[in-house]
């Protein structure tokens, strides 16, 4: 089957949630090198194939990670602390979307519900597409709660991917259901959980194994790609116009 027959391309979603780092946003080398300080700034070396496991994992996640693979499971707090903080310098003075991400929310921006659903902290996520030029186009933005809130007795808990609840929540607030609603995503932690929230997943950048790529109903290599293009515009009408509005 073509790319250009893919079932996605011919369906009409209700709303679009994306994924914020590696798929808005070029993030992922902020994380990358926050993480490299972090482990220069406390004399710690990751073992082997750490930045895989650490991709689209939550920060405070992380910060744990690093601390149980380094045998140092007492500076977990400290670590994930300083990640943060290194994270959101590197990101503030360079502030940077993926390929074709731009130009693909402000096509679909009026069109219908757009979201974010991400694993970072709710003023990175806001910084980084302020400064991007791209917040507006966004009618909310679903982070993971904060660990010190999780267990808030009567609450319900946002917990982070590869848990459903970011992309749920987002649905939700859409007004789309589940079905109804296509996920935006780079990382399989992020496909995993857009799925076990019931959207259909279009997985994007460099293209993973074909096991792993099979758990995207459609896997792009870019958003700049004249096939999404074209499906916005046959398949995803203007609000009040038609579909070549």
């Amino acid at each position: 089957m073509t790319t250009k027959a893919h079932p996605l391309l011919s369906w009409s979603p209700e709303a679009v949630v994306f994924d914020c780092d590696g798929t808005l946003m070029d993030t992922e080398r902020h994380w990358q090198d926050a993480r490299s300080q972090v482990f220069r700034q406390f004399g710690l070396r990751p073992l082997p194939g750490f930045a895989e496991r650490a991709k689209g994992v939550h920060y405070t996640d992380c910060g744990r990670l690093m601390a149980e693979e380094s045998d140092k499971p007492h500076l977990a707090g400290e670590l994930t602390e300083s990640l943060l903080t290194h994270f959101m310098e590197l990101v503030a003075d360079d502030p940077v979307t993926m390929p074709g991400a731009a130009e693909f929310v402000r096509r679909l921006s009026g069109r219908l519900p757009l979201a974010v659903a991400s694993n970072c902290p709710l003023e990175v996520v806001e910084m980084s597409l302020e400064r991007a030029g791209l917040l507006h186009h966004f009618r909310h933005v679903v982070v993971p709660d904060e660990p010190s809130t999780r267990a808030a007795p009567g609450s319900a808990t946002v917990r982070p991917k590869p848990w459903p609840d970011v992309y749920a929540r987002a649905a939700w607030l859409c007004g789309a259901d589940p079905d109804s609603t296509l996920a935006v995503e780079d990382s399989l932690t992020g496909i995993e959980s857009a799925r076990r929230a019931g959207l259909r997943v279009l997985g994007v950048g460099p293209r993973p194994g074909e096991e792993d790529a099979s758990r995207a109903d459609l896997w792009v290599t870019t958003l700049h790609s004249p096939v999404l293009l074209a499906w916005v515009r046959a398949h995803v009408p203007q609000q009040g116009r038609s579909a070549e509005g």
